[in-house]
């Protein structure tokens, strides 16, 4: 008589993972999550979500739910105060009405980088380059629906591939930016 064995995988680096989530801040208010019938879907070990959260899922399987509040410094960092500056205002010519909010893309020596009016005033605007959840403590309800080997491909690309696109189907990554799929 031959003995079966039932194999559970775990996340693991190198494999394709899908979970459905909550995200909320520290006074409980969801600042995102993923819809029903359509899990946030990913390549575990290839920095595709936030650290804390990467590390909290390895080796859990299908089915696990979990909890985890995740420090800045495993999220998307502390608030870095050089990447808050007050520019003149004439730099934002051609902008009828400066409001608090409004995004632009600031050119640097490093290249783009995204900012927000924090604050306007006669002559100056204040805009901060820094991601808008840095310095906040992230806490996530997370339900493993899925796990799957990567094919050589998306290891080749450090990213998933599904239908209709890459980095989860709709061609953004985590990060909310192009995933450059090629």
């Amino acid at each position: 008589m031959e003995k079966y064995t039932l194999l559970i995988m775990q996340i693991a680096n190198n494999s394709v993972v899908s979970i459905q989530y909550t995200l909320k801040n520290s006074e409980g208010t969801i600042i995102d999550q993923s819809s029903e019938g359509n899990p946030l879907t990913y390549l575990h070990g290839h920095r595709n979500i936030i650290p804390g959260l990467e590390n909290a899922l390895l080796d859990k399987s299908i089915g696990d739910a979990l909890d985890v509040s995740i420090e800045p410094e495993q999220a998307y960092g502390t608030v870095n105060p050089a990447l808050i500056q007050e520019v003149p205002k004439e730099h934002f010519q051609g902008v009828e009405a400066l409001e608090v909010g409004m995004r632009f893309q600031a050119s640097t020596e490093q290249g783009p980088v995204p900012v927000v009016v924090t604050q306007v005033a006669d002559d100056v605007v204040t805009v901060d380059g820094n991601h808008p959840l840095a310095g906040q403590t992230l806490n996530f309800s997370v339900k493993v629906e899925a796990i799957r080997e990567a094919s050589e491909e998306e290891l080749a690309h450090g990213h998933i591939h599904q239908s209709g696109g890459c980095c989860g189907g709709g061609g953004d990554n985590s990060e909310g930016g192009s995933c450059g799929c090629s």
